[in-house]
């Protein structure tokens, strides 16, 4: 009976010795690391050919509008030309008409827009899958808990201030590009 009192309080001193509330922080510590993944977005290749296509989209339709907008102002020029010597009957009809297309220019630009965030969704995807991809793979290597955003989308930093150790030891930007062969 002592032997097994005894051999249950060495197993409690122990288990109290391994099992302290610093062991216990220190196998919950937080480990926090950031990286600017615009930077890793501006080294890869591809981006530039993504660019490129978002920036032909964008002057395709710019045109496209200005190519509405001119027919709107040359019929607007022509009923003036024509006020005097059409029945009233007809500028109503032709101003009726002039009116829907200036809404379908409105609708256009509109359009423009939606269609525009959508091409950079569908463009950016892939390339935000692969930095997410190696973001994941450098935190699991440092056994990060959390991985910030340097910046936010509106250009905002988030982190203020690092210190040099920090710098060195949790950015890990040049890691993940490293990760993707950059």
């Amino acid at each position: 009976m002592k032997k097994t009192l005894l051999l249950g309080v060495f197993t409690a001193i122990c288990f109290l010795a391994f099992y302290t509330p610093q062991a216990q922080a220190q196998s919950s510590e937080l480990r926090i690391g950031y990286v600017d993944p615009n930077t890793v977005l501006m080294r890869m290749p591809e981006m530039a050919a993504v660019e490129r296509r978002l920036q032909n989209f964008a002057e395709r339709k710019r045109r496209e509008f200005a190519q509405l907008q001119n027919q709107i102002q040359e019929m607007d020029r022509n009923l003036e030309d024509r006020r005097a010597v059409i029945s009233a009957e007809a500028v109503a009809r032709e101003e009726q008409r002039i009116t829907e297309m200036f809404m379908e220019l409105q609708q256009f630009e509109q359009n423009y827009a939606v269609e525009l965030q959508q091409q950079q969704a569908e463009l950016m995807g892939p390339l935000l899958q692969r930095v997410q991809q190696a973001i994941d793979a450098v935190a699991s290597e440092l056994r990060l808990t959390f991985v910030l955003n340097t910046m936010t989308n509106n250009g905002d930093f988030i982190i203020l201030y690092a210190s040099p150790e920090m710098q060195q030891n949790y950015d890990i930007t040049t890691r993940v590009a490293e990760r993707l062969d950059l």
